[in-house]
């Protein structure tokens, strides 16, 4: 949910919302040279305390500026796939390439080690680079990559382990605004769908391609009032396609009014028709009051994730009343989203639970994290793993595994100052194994930095 804000119900994006994009780019690249010039900016080396079964987290860059990261892992070979937003230079040519643009990390040996950091698109011209999304094609091995050039999605693929990517393509047709991408593919790779928000009122689209990426249509799924928001997707080996998406509603200023609708968006037939599945309503949390916050950062977040042709698994933020701390709650869905269990909690009750991720290993084994604050300090968070072994009916103890507790300006003893990214992911390596990635930082402006933690 880059750049916030609007003047009423409807009047989020557009022009407005490039134009507030471009200040957040110049703030944090302001607050980056702050902190290089008071020596503050480096992360230093910081022994981890590791959970056992955890090889302790790591940053991706000790000085450039990353925010909201995606990682995707090939299921039958050692390959994990990172894409990051950096704010900081240098771009691919100078000025006129985009700042900020997506940097491309390859790991070789399931996220024990990461190569040299690659640009995924040098892309001249574009002012900026926002929202990346990575998956892999399970049959074949491709990585598909979709994000916004400005304020318009794109797609490209590489058949040759991230080495070389093919020209983007313009997924959005004649939609002439669009924001938010979510990337979902099927098995064989030919079936790839990207949800996205359109230009009135952030009504919700889905681009589709049934040719591997090569040609696109576009559907918008309903028609509302309400902003909603895409934040992950999954394509099951039948055929069926599912969103996770929240719908808020902006009031005067940028600010919300109402509540948190939790919606499926689920296709049984390709993408030709969709319906939409509430399954919960939850209240609006607290205001974000770091530095540059938006009001509807902490609000909204999504995950979905499905194995075989029938299970699910949704995790979703929200309170029970308005301002109130939010929880991290899941559900499933046994017949493929046409329904859903009722939620439980996952998250520490008294707590702000906060920005989740799952994935699915089998139809029995789900792996998760989550944010939460320390003692209710909203400048101590926290990453909390958790995984489940039947489903997501229950769940094992939180482990933390955001485990450096220093060597940042936003590391401290009971954890880091600011989420950094509206969104992290998970990935399950081809040996079983799980890698988190988020964004940690000293406030919405930053400047942050992407981690990586992975099990042994």
């Amino acid at each position: 949910m880059e750049g916030a804000g609007g003047e009423g119900e409807g009047e989020k994006g557009g022009s407005s919302e490039a134009e507030e994009e471009g200040q957040l780019t110049q703030e944090r690249l302001d607050a980056w040279r702050a902190a290089k010039t008071a020596g503050t900016v480096r992360v230093k080396p910081a022994p981890p305390a590791p959970p056992a079964g955890w090889a302790g987290e790591q940053v991706i860059s000790p000085t450039a500026d990353d925010w909201e990261p995606a990682i995707a892992a090939d299921p039958h070979a050692p390959y994990v796939y990172l894409l990051s937003t950096r704010y900081t230079g240098p771009t691919a040519c100078g000025n006129q390439c985009p700042l900020p643009y997506h940097v491309l990390k390859i790991s070789t040996d399931g996220g024990a080690t990461w190569g040299a950091d690659q640009y995924l698109c040098a892309c001249r011209g574009v002012q900026g680079q926002f929202d990346p999304e990575i998956e892999v094609v399970p049959n074949t091995g491709a990585v598909y990559a979709a994000w916004m050039n400005g304020f318009n999605v794109v797609f490209s693929k590489s058949t040759n382990h991230g080495q070389t990517w093919t020209t983007p393509v313009p997924v959005y047709g004649n939609v002439s605004w669009n924001d938010k991408p979510i990337l979902a593919v099927s098995d064989n790779g030919n079936d790839v769908y990207i949800a996205f928000n359109g230009p009135t009122g952030g009504d919700p689209y889905v681009a589709q391609s049934h040719d591997g990426g090569g040609t696109w249509t576009q559907t918008k799924i309903v028609e509302s009032k309400r902003y909603i928001y895409a934040f992950d997707g999954d394509v099951l080996p039948n055929g069926t396609v599912v969103f996770s998406e929240t719908s808020l509603l902006y009031g005067g200023g940028g600010a919300l009014t109402g509540d948190d609708q939790v919606n499926v968006y689920r296709s049984i037939n390709g993408g030709a028709s969709w319906t939409t599945n509430l399954v919960d309503t939850v209240q609006i949390g607290p205001v974000c009051m770091a530095a540059g916050c938006p009001a509807d950062y902490y609000p909204g977040h999504s995950a979905i994730a499905g194995f075989g042709n029938s299970n699910l698994v949704l995790l979703y933020d929200g309170a029970t009343v308005s301002g109130g701390n939010e929880t991290v709650y899941v559900q499933r869905s046994s017949n493929g989203g046409a329904t859903w269990s009722g939620k439980q909690a996952l998250s520490t009750s008294g707590e702000m639970g906060d920005f989740p991720s799952v994935e699915m290993a089998s139809a029995a084994d789900v792996r998760s994290w989550y944010m939460q604050t320390n003692g209710g300090n909203f400048d101590a968070w926290n990453v909390w793993y958790r995984s489940s072994a039947d489903g997501g009916l229950t769940w094992t103890a939180p482990v933390k595994i955001s485990d450096v507790t220093s060597g940042a300006s936003y590391k401290t003893a009971n954890g880091f100052l600011e989420p950094y990214g509206d969104y992290g992911e998970t990935a399950i390596t081809s040996a079983g194994k799980t890698v988190a990635t988020w964004g940690e930082g000293n406030s919405y402006t930053g400047p942050g930095g992407v981690w990586v933690n992975r099990q042994t």
